[in-house]
């Protein structure tokens, strides 16, 4: 069961539908400021709230292992992993869009195997063409994620869900919110585009350590 808190009932306007929306765009379109890290996104919303109960290992005498690669045997998906944190404006990072074919840890949230909620998020495509995601929603129900940290261990998590959502509507706590599961959630762009040429959905993979 997810505990709410006062910072991720603010955060319900959907906080990774802002950063999907200038983070992930048509192969046709040129954003070049919309993924760069440290770079503001056009809205600015609450992050979710960081505390030990997250999982983040900031209540314990050491820090958590790092993820640095993910690899999904089932779709060719293998890649490091960079850090994100959040802009300026309080918006999660996106990685880069030159780096498309990298995917990234959310630092604010948990790390993988750690109890709560440990976000990944990758491009389906930018500008530059196909990106790491772009397959990811041909995952299926108890696909094997892997995911190596900097200690040398590979951990693995089952898919338990996939989640199509309007970045209008994104479910903020349901992704982000506080549980003593130790669960993966991968995050990246779907559905048509807009006017600008930004995906309207984001596809969200939801996963527990198997």
């Amino acid at each position: 069961m997810f505990r709410t808190s006062p910072s991720l009932r603010r955060a319900a306007l959907p906080l990774l539908a802002c950063l999907f929306l200038a983070g992930c765009s048509s192969e046709t379109t040129d954003d070049s400021s919309a993924a760069t890290p440290g770079s503001s996104t056009t809205a600015t919303v609450d992050a979710p709230e960081q505390t030990g109960s997250t999982g983040t290992g900031k209540s314990g005498d050491s820090p958590a292992a790092a993820p640095v690669r993910i690899s999904i045997p089932s779709l060719g998906i293998d890649s490091e992993l960079m850090r994100l944190g959040l802009n300026q404006d309080g918006t999660v990072e996106v990685p880069p869009a030159e780096k498309g074919m990298t995917a990234g840890w959310y630092t604010g949230g948990a790390a993988p195997g750690e109890r709560g909620a440990a976000v990944i998020i990758g491009h389906n495509d930018t500008r530059f063409g196909k990106a790491v995601f772009h397959d990811l929603k041909k995952i299926g129900k108890g696909a094997d994620i892997a995911v190596h940290n900097d200690r040398g261990a590979e951990l693995h998590f089952r898919v338990t869900a996939t989640e199509k959502v309007s970045k209008k509507a994104f479910p903020t706590e349901k992704v982000y919110g506080a549980t003593n599961s130790r669960t993966l959630r991968l995050i990246t762009c779907d559905g048509a585009f807009d006017d600008r040429g930004h995906p309207v959905d984001n596809l969200i993979v939801y996963a527990n350590r198997s």
